[in-house]
């Protein structure tokens, strides 16, 4: 039992659920414009006959808690206010609580014997055998239904292999996409027809697809401040890009690696840790050679190889590896890495607004956003999602998914002159009867339409602002890319 007084527990509990006592949730906390998982959270919360605990896990500050809070409004708009319980495991005192207690707490105070209660538990990897908790309320409490948040993956991964099965749905939250920065900042989203998608381009006339960049065109003036900050919904709508940034590295960055992997993965040297994560934010959507960051760190490559797996659970970096031609993963492979938005990479490096005019910059920016974007559209689909570098004539393709019938290619040409020639890569695969879709990301906005290649698969070009608003506003609607 904990020596903490439960009049002192219910007091937090108090300060957590003002709805107990106003009888609706502040408006400051529910924010007007939700996020695509919210949806996706909403519809495993409500299912009539499969029943599952929801976890949202994903990076700090991309609106986990808000999207609780959403839902939370939902409910109460059928329930009472007292049968919604909310609870932050990063509290101090409730650190040293485990959950039985504090719900007998609301049950004693607050709920007068309601049976059916929605409970909200935030962070709760920092609650006390919490994954024994999820279990047992799921067997002995079929009325309940709960959702909690973690930002460490690695914990709940784990712990979902061991309890977890059949008993609650992992939902990664990832980033804000360009799709729903849009909606965030309140611009007018333009009108397209329904079924528009980036490997549906190739099949639109040129007067269709012109009117179709022609409607897009307005947000290209949006882009570079959403690849500034625009991945934090807290930051996003802020003009103060280095008081954004210093938000992004002190909550997103600074708290996983100096307090969530440190607490629960026993990391004993931080100032190395932190040295690893810069480099990888150096060398963003470049392949990584574990024994020269190993040589530079003065580490081992186990060591290395343990930090990479941490960071990637942790959410602040995404892990690409090579793929052949016949859509297998190379084994023994060296990985490219891609932080998890591009704004993290800006906010540790301190790069403000003049590295838009970096092309060197913006080349790693453009593919780091291209990817994270490409990895949330498919992260439910468990697909192999890599890239293709062949060691002898440095032939290579950014971004490859692989499908069970196909598979798509993307490369990132960000620059001035976008052109491919007959011998690249892209152009070889496109030729290949697996190649379903072939994509070309370019910079300006006049630069698209499909490339004079004799190919299999017509090659299209699509300017960058373009393709992540296409492909965010696929996700909202559900549609397959292939």
């Amino acid at each position: 039992m904990s020596f903490i007084p439960q009049e002192k527990i219910l007091k937090v509990l108090l300060g957590f659920n003002p709805w107990w006592n106003i009888g609706r949730i502040p408006k400051n906390l529910i924010k007007p414009v939700k996020r695509l998982a919210f949806y996706e959270a909403k519809k495993i919360f409500y299912h009539p006959q499969i029943r599952r605990e929801i976890i949202l896990s994903g990076p700090r500050r991309v609106g986990k808690t808000t999207i609780m809070y959403q839902m939370m409004d939902e409910v109460m708009t059928s329930s009472s206010p007292k049968q919604i319980l909310y609870v932050s495991f990063d509290h101090p005192m409730l650190k040293l609580c485990h959950i039985g207690e504090i719900l007998e707490v609301f049950e004693n105070n607050i709920s007068n014997g309601n049976k059916e209660l929605y409970l909200f538990f935030d962070e709760i990897q920092y609650a006390s055998d919490w994954d024994t908790w999820l279990k047992t309320l799921y067997d002995q409490n079929p009325q309940y239904k709960i959702v909690a948040t973690g930002s460490a993956s690695p914990i709940i991964s784990t712990k979902m292999n061991e309890s977890g099965v059949g008993r609650w749905t992992q939902i990664k939250v990832p980033t804000l996409s360009f799709y729903e920065y849009i909606e965030l900042i309140g611009i007018p989203k333009p009108l397209i027809p329904k079924g528009i998608k980036p490997t549906s381009l190739k099949q639109l006339g040129q007067k269709q697809l012109t009117e179709l960049m022609v409607s897009l065109h307005p947000l290209q003036k949006y882009f570079h401040h959403y690849l500034l900050i625009g991945g934090f919904p807290e930051v996003a709508l802020t003009q103060d890009i280095s008081f954004a940034q210093k938000v992004i590295r002190e909550d997103v960055v600074d708290k996983v690696l100096k307090r969530d992997i440190v607490s629960l993965f026993n990391v004993r040297n931080v100032s190395e840790f932190e040295k690893i994560f810069l480099y990888l934010c150096m060398t963003s959507s470049n392949i990584v050679v574990q024994e020269t960051i190993a040589k530079e760190v003065g580490v081992s490559r186990q060591t290395i190889s343990n930090y990479l797996e941490l960071l990637e659970q942790a959410n602040l970096i995404y892990s690409s590896r090579p793929i052949d031609l016949k859509g297998k993963k190379v084994l023994k492979s060296k990985p490219k890495i891609y932080l998890a938005d591009p704004a993290i990479r800006n906010a540790v490096l301190m790069l403000g607004e003049e590295v838009m005019t970096d092309p060197l910059e913006m080349g790693i920016i453009i593919e780091t956003a291209v990817y994270k974007h490409i990895h949330t559209f498919f992260y439910s689909q468990h697909l192999d999602i890599g890239y293709y570098r062949d060691g002898k004539t440095q032939k290579e393709i950014d971004i490859i998914v692989s499908f069970p019938i196909g598979r798509i290619l993307i490369e990132v040409k960000y620059k001035h002159n976008s052109t491919i020639s007959e011998h690249e890569a892209i152009v070889e695969w496109a030729n290949d009867p697996q190649t379903k879709g072939a994509i070309v990301v370019t910079k300006k906005d006049d630069d698209y339409g499909i490339t004079k290649h004799e190919a299999k698969t017509s090659i299209i070009r699509i300017p960058a602002f373009a393709f992540l608003y296409l492909l965010g506003q696929a996700e909202k609607e559900g549609y397959e890319l292939l």
